[in-house]
């Protein structure tokens, strides 16, 4: 029987989900539902699913078995809960949430109900980025000094005003570090290590009528003794690829979104050129830097497949809640440190709080 998967939250990136599970062998987009039922019909009959109106007749549905949760940030917690509390299993869009309770009740319905919780990262499963990660476990780099990731992306006006919940932290949680640089925050704590302290400066430099951040740099220590930096914006014309920059005492590599483009060792290995010959062309696609649709499925797919095989083997997925809470975690760090102009050391005791924003006011 294949594993039926439903969508909640018709948006953009829903289209990205069903051309991923479209291409899995025993896997079929089987349902979805949207709070407007138009767009739910709409998207239905774009890619051949049953649309719901009303979401616990969804959740009822025996040929659903995983629901992948595609609403704005900001509204993640409620639909995994429901989804979980009827026992299926749940897929995230990134961030899991835009606060640490809000992650922490989707993990906690999720391991009550014994439900398999998967936040979508798609960034680890490149290939440049899962042999980057297997050097670093090698030991290749010796002692890992300094990781930086860049992502410095842009975005219109448009862009902002398209949606309501663009740019608020009420349903976008944040800006550049949230919504776009997530996934290398994501990429650099799973490469470097957990992360110790940061301190960050974050600026709304190119963007009107937002509450949040379009630019900003964060300097971090991690727990292993590194440091490193994260730089995020979305005002960077005409929008550069992300880029990943890992050093050590013994090595040096960079990845640009899926290329390697530095690969060097005190040590070289049999299986370099054949990496460097596999990764070392340019990515195919933008990765989304100055146009949001323009970014690739392929991530999508790997890691619905990791789920199917989690399910399946009852292990959990390669990026569970835990770890999707975790960018979380290093981005709510940042934005406290910009607001308050210190230091902030990690884990964090609780969520930070907000100052008041005057584009809210007004």
């Amino acid at each position: 029987m294949p594993t039926g998967f439903a969508v909640v939250g018709c948006g953009m990136i829903a289209n990205f989900h069903a051309k991923a599970i479209a291409e899995i062998a025993g896997a079929r987009l089987v349902a979805c539902f949207d709070k407007r039922p138009e767009g739910a019909d709409k998207f239905a009959a774009s890619v051949g699913c049953k649309p719901y109106h009303r979401m616990e007749d969804m959740l009822a549905d025996p040929e659903v078995h995983v629901v992948n949760i595609c609403t704005p940030s900001g509204a993640h917690m409620d639909p995994a809960i429901a989804a979980a509390k009827a026992g299926k299993h749940v897929v995230v869009e990134k961030p899991l949430e835009i606060t640490l309770k809000r992650c922490d009740a989707i993990i906690d319905a999720c391991n009550r109900a014994r439900v398999k919780l998967a936040t979508i990262m798609p960034s680890r499963f490149s290939g440049a980025n899962v042999a980057l990660k297997a050097a670093i476990d090698g030991g290749r780099f010796g002692k890992l000094t300094l990781g930086d990731t860049y992502v410095k992306w842009w975005r219109t006006q448009q862009y902002y005003d398209s949606g309501g919940w663009r740019g608020t932290w009420a349903l976008d949680g944040g800006g550049a570090y949230m919504n776009q640089a997530i996934h290398n925050v994501d990429l650099i704590y799973w490469l470097m290590g957990d992360v110790a302290e940061v301190a960050a400066i974050t600026d709304t430099l190119a963007h009107e009528r937002i509450e949040v951040e379009d630019t900003g740099v964060a300097a971090i220590r991690f727990a292993n003794g590194a440091i490193g930096t994260i730089a995020a914006t979305t005002s960077a014309f005409p929008g550069l690829l992300k880029r990943t920059e890992i050093h050590g005492d013994k090595g040096s590599a960079i990845v640009e979104q899926d290329s390697i483009k530095l690969w060097q060792f005190a040590e070289a290995v049999a299986d370099d050129d054949a990496l460097l010959a596999k990764y070392g062309e340019s990515s195919a696609t933008s990765g989304g830097a100055g146009d949001p649709s323009a970014i690739s499925h392929l991530g999508h797919r790997l890691q619905f497949e990791d789920l199917i095989e989690a399910i399946a083997t009852g292990r959990e997925p390669l990026v569970d809640g835990r770890q999707g809470r975790k960018s979380v975690e290093i981005i709510l760090a940042i934005y406290q440190s910009s607001w308050t102009e210190r230091r902030i050391s990690l884990p964090l005791r609780s969520d930070p709080i907000r100052p008041r924003s005057p584009v809210m006011e007004g």
